[in-house]
């Protein structure tokens, strides 16, 4: 015979009056958590109660009902009507929906209904935020009804705007919060898709890998262009900024990278044009000038503008200030914050009269040009005074000025006329061809001399530091001419004290840590030296012995060249395997002696200047020798460009450099007989094929690579 079913019967529920109820000391809450009883009291003023009360009656000693009910469950309700009450917001006696519980254990119902209670799924919240905008609440209205900053609001819906595939994936805990915040970054859905595609299949899915890749096609707002343009004008004329609501971005990132190009253009030829009006002969523009774009023009001297008595008085005042200021805290531990700050604000007003604009003479200026750039801060960099050899004897009409040619040279020639304008981009490192990328083969001519031009220079500012090293090294190179009949051109010291040019401009090399130290010597001793070259032989003999050791120590590390500089149609009279090799080699030997690497010098690995110009093997070589097997594994997979990058990363840091920059150890190189080549290192192991009649250029070398 079927047993019946036994069949459940609900607790009934009532209204009771407000002043009938009393809290339950079988509520098993305790600790305060969640809402507070004062949101959750706006909250039922605002939409009444929304939940009963689960009640159970009151009886006396004989166990008959009293009238009073007490409140097991739902007891932060209970406070937050009774809250009302206090307020005089809701009637003593206003009926509240109860279910009336008998039977079962007090504290057992108390437990079930917290334990029973599930929160929403943060992906349903997002989803409902976007509802309430839908249906008309604005972002502040939805903060003030559920009781969040409008700041969360903006999150929670920019959450709920990314693709509804990821949205599915975040729901069956296949993504994690921080991945899908990371990808509402962009509004593009199809490129969230795709992203998160390659991601999920490779393993390369951390947050920030994922916030790079959205951004990779993009400018930071904080690149020296977008601060030149700035972001208003950028938007204003249709620009996008991408915009990180769950970190700090440093202002975003500029989606039109052509519009922000042209937008720069416009700027720096509008600021040549009014420039242009002085009469200079030539105005050269440019984003970024390489380092000694000056070298071999002739820097004209100018005049500062005079003071005017206003402008002497105010100097004076601030000085004055300052004197007080100083004197009076001069025994303080700390300055106070206001007059630290009031004494940066003098500085800074001292420092703008001292950098005054200069008269120039007319005949001067209607020789001479102007370098207009930006600097790294993002504003306008203006180099006037230079007179290029070709026009130091032309005749000019004083009273007469020249326009300066100002024109765009991508996809131009330079004018023979006069110095073209420069609009720099940096240009985009092309992948090579994945087919050419399973060998590792001798590294790019072209990357070669950008390599050894960064270690050239940071040797330069290294011998400068050494005046004991630079003098046995300039004896060296005479013992070296004098009774070894060794070519100067194979001597890493040339003693002429001929300035090489770098034949190839390495990224960074312009603003790298060895380029603004020695900038910032040279304009030291030029600051001390006479106007006048008749007045120089007094003014050095006038300087003691340490100067006189310091300055010739500076001019003789001007003559360093360690760059590697490939054999070809144009230079094979003066360039060998042999005598490249030979000057790298006493390179290495000043290296030693001097005591510096590149390294200490601040040359680090990056996708520009290194990992983005090699094949995928060379790639792999480079982070298993900075951090072992088990990083390589980690991006062997992965293709080269992002390869690049996630090796960037791992080798931040680990003081890994190429070949090119390494200090050979004396010891390990191999016997050489006399004579004779010997063995080359592996980054110059193709240079007697291309000496022997290799005609190939650099740069298609570079890009084949």
């Amino acid at each position: 015979m079927t047993k019946a079913v036994q069949k459940i019967t609900l607790s009934p529920s009532r209204d009771i009056p407000f002043n009938k109820l009393v809290l339950s000391q079988s509520n098993v809450r305790r600790v305060k958590a969640g809402v507070s009883i004062e949101q959750l009291a706006e909250s039922i003023a605002q939409r009444t109660l929304l939940q009963s009360l689960s009640v159970r009656a009151v009886v006396d000693a004989d166990g008959n009902e009293t009238g009073m009910f007490e409140v097991p469950a739902g007891g932060r309700r209970y406070r937050a009507l009774e809250l009302l009450v206090k307020q005089k917001r809701m009637s003593k006696t206003q009926a509240v929906p109860c279910v009336v519980r008998e039977g079962g254990i007090a504290e057992d119902d108390s437990v079930a209904e917290n334990d029973e209670r599930v929160g929403l799924h943060p992906l349903d919240q997002f989803r409902a935020f976007q509802t309430l905008r839908d249906l008309g609440m604005s972002e502040e209205d939805i903060a003030a009804r559920h009781f969040v900053n409008p700041a969360i609001v903006k999150q929670r819906l920019r959450l709920a705007s990314v693709s509804p595939k990821l949205h599915d994936v975040y729901a069956e805990d296949s993504m994690t919060l921080e991945q899908l915040m990371a990808f509402s970054v962009t509004a593009d859905h199809a490129r969230q898709d795709q992203v998160w595609e390659n991601v999920s299949r490779s393993g390369y899915d951390e947050p920030y890998q994922i916030r790079r890749m959205l951004t990779e096609n993009t400018v930071r707002a904080s690149d020296r262009r977008a601060q030149f343009v700035g972001l208003d004008a950028y938007q204003r004329a249709g620009g996008g900024v991408l915009r990180d609501l769950f970190e700090h971005d440093d202002g975003g990132w500029l989606q039109d990278v052509a519009l922000l190009d042209r937008l720069v253009t416009e700027k720096l030829k509008a600021e040549a044009e009014t420039i242009a009006a002085e009469g200079w002969m030539w105005i050269s523009v440019a984003v970024e000038f390489s380092y000694g774009h000056t070298q071999g023009l002739r820097e004209i001297e100018g005049k500062p503008v005079d003071l005017s008595p206003e402008e002497q008085a105010t100097i004076d005042a601030l000085n004055a200030e300052q004197a007080k200021l100083e004197t009076d805290y001069q025994d303080a531990d700390e300055l106070p914050d206001e007059i630290d700050q009031r004494l940066g604000e003098i500085e800074s007003a001292l420092a703008a009269f001292e950098d005054r604009p200069m008269l120039y003479e007319p005949t001067e200026i209607a020789r001479a040009g102007v370098f207009i750039s930006i600097d790294s801060e993002g504003r306008l960099s203006v180099d006037r005074g230079y007179v290029r050899p070709e026009d130091e004897m032309q005749e000019t009409d004083p009273d007469v000025g020249r326009d300066a040619d100002v024109s765009s040279s991508e996809g131009q020639e330079p004018s023979t006329s006069a110095q073209r304008t420069i609009i720099a981009v940096a240009g985009d490192t092309a992948d090579a061809q994945e087919d050419d990328e399973d060998a590792t083969r001798p590294l790019p001519d072209r990357l070669i001399t950008e390599l050894t031009a960064h270690r050239t220079l940071a040797l330069r500012d290294a011998l400068a530091e050494n005046p004991a090293v630079a003098f046995q090294a300039v004896l060296h190179n005479f013992v070296l001419t004098a009774f070894y009949r060794v070519a100067s051109s194979e001597s890493c010291l040339e003693i002429s004290l001929r300035t090489p040019n770098f034949p190839a401009q390495a990224p960074g090399l312009r603003e790298s840590v060895s380029a603004k130290a020695v900038e910032a010597r040279h304009e030291a001793w030029k600051a001390r030296l006479p106007k006048s070259e008749n007045d120089l032989w007094d003014a050095l003999t006038a300087l003691d012995g340490g100067a006189q050791a310091s300055l010739f120590t500076h001019c003789a590390s001007f003559a360093v060249n360690a760059v590697y500089e490939p054999a070809n149609r144009y230079n094979q009279g003066r360039v060998s395997a042999h005598g490249v090799r030979t000057r790298l080699d006493q390179a290495d030997v000043l290296a030693r002696a001097v005591g510096f690497d590149m390294v200490q010098a601040g040359w680090r690995p990056t996708v520009d200047n290194y990992l983005g110009r090699v094949t995928k093997p060379r790639i792999m070589e480079a982070v298993r020798e900075a951090k072992g097997e088990s990083s390589a594994q980690l991006i062997d997979h992965l293709k080269k460009a992002d390869m690049a990058k996630e090796a960037e990363r791992l080798l931040d840091g680990s003081g890994w450099l190429p070949e090119p920059l390494r200090l050979i150890d004396p010891g390990l190189a191999p016997a050489e007989q006399e004579g004779e080549v010997g063995s080359l290192p592996e980054f110059l192991a193709d240079e007697e094929a291309q000496e022997n009649g290799g005609d190939e250029d650099p740069q298609q070398l570079d890009a084949a690579e």
